[in-house]
């Protein structure tokens, strides 16, 4: 499924020469790219802006960066891109914490000549955008599969009880993710039983309390699935408040340096790393092309692979996969 990326090349920025009466003078226009996504103060999306930044400066763009502080959600969302198209962006990177809610602020984008980008999640119809880019979602929750398995010492004919906690029910990348999972639960471990999942809108306090819930009526429970980096922060203050840290394998996704220090504790078994500053970077490179010179990406539809962080990962390793915010 993974596919190889290769980085656009990008000319300089071509300037257009507006008349000026009888001077003979000229103004440039400068390209801007608006940058929506979830939940601003997230970790993931705070080193998806590093990425952006520096690809705005290199590409001599301006960059209008947007996102609710907090709220993951279609509610919050949808205003915020409203906001960033008042702005006459020459292009629009957009993360649809909906597929079907952020459908028609993509298609008003796209209508009013705004070049496309979706990165991370993406809409139902992402036909009319320039590029979408994602991690490898099914593959990251089958990678979480075999790490609950080898934490619990899975074993045939046993019977294993395990959660799943999202942040949404809809958002791709959960989507992907979750059916990554029971697939390959399915198929090699069918002694897991998936007992419930629960949703916490990209809070680690709503996480937190979804595990304590989960921990009082699963005695018996075996193993955690958090599917994205806040998720994992509450369920990992969940275990260790409860002194159950080594008692539930616990395989989180995104590495947040705070999560990256309670893996090499012992707290988490395993998380799943993606490369958000990539990803960013490859849309702006892909817009600006774009826009100066109509030529769509080569690849359409470009998955980013995972890597899966553990105790036997390198020091240089944990150096380059952990997310940083400056």
């Amino acid at each position: 499924m993974n596919k190889r990326i290769i980085g656009v090349g990008v000319a300089a920025i071509a300037v257009a020469a507006l008349a000026l009466g009888a001077t003979g003078c000229a103004a440039e226009k400068k390209l801007s790219i608006a940058f929506v996504m979830g939940a601003e103060g997230d970790p993931f999306f705070q080193a998806m802006k590093v990425g952006a930044v520096a690809e705005a400066e290199a590409q001599g763009v301006d960059l209008v960066w947007l996102g609710d502080p907090a709220e993951y959600n279609v509610a919050t969302q949808v205003p915020i891109v409203d906001n960033a198209l008042a702005q006459n962006p020459s292009g629009l990177v957009l993360i649809p914490t909906d597929p079907d809610g952020l459908q028609a602020s993509a298609d008003k984008a796209v209508d009013a000549g705004v070049a496309l980008a979706l990165v991370d999640t993406t809409i139902s119809d992402s036909s009319r955008a320039v590029i979408t880019i994602t991690g490898d979602n099914a593959d990251g929750g089958a990678k979480a599969a075999d790490a609950i398995a080898a934490a619990i010492g899975y074993t045939d004919g046993e019977t294993y009880e395990v959660v799943v906690g999202l942040t949404s029910a809809t958002a791709t990348t959960n989507v992907g993710r979750l059916d990554g999972f029971k697939a390959r639960v399915a198929s090699d471990y069918p002694g897991i039983v998936i007992k419930d999942v629960a949703y916490s809108a990209s809070n680690p306090q709503t996480a937190n309390s979804n595990v304590e819930n989960w921990l009082t009526k699963y005695p018996n429970l075996k193993g955690i699935f958090a599917i994205d980096g806040t998720n994992a922060s509450g369920a990992a203050a969940a275990l260790k408040s409860k002194g159950l840290v080594g008692k539930i394998a616990l395989v989180g996704y995104d590495a947040y340096p705070g999560n990256v220090d309670l893996l090499k504790e012992g707290v988490f078994t395993a998380l799943i790393a993606q490369d958000p500053a990539a990803e960013a970077r490859l849309a702006i490179q892909t817009l600006v092309a774009y826009i100066k010179n109509g030529t769509a990406a080569a690849e359409h539809d470009v998955v980013i692979p995972n890597v899966t962080l553990d105790a036997n990962t390198s020091a240089d390793d944990f150096l380059k996969y952990t997310y940083v915010a400056n």
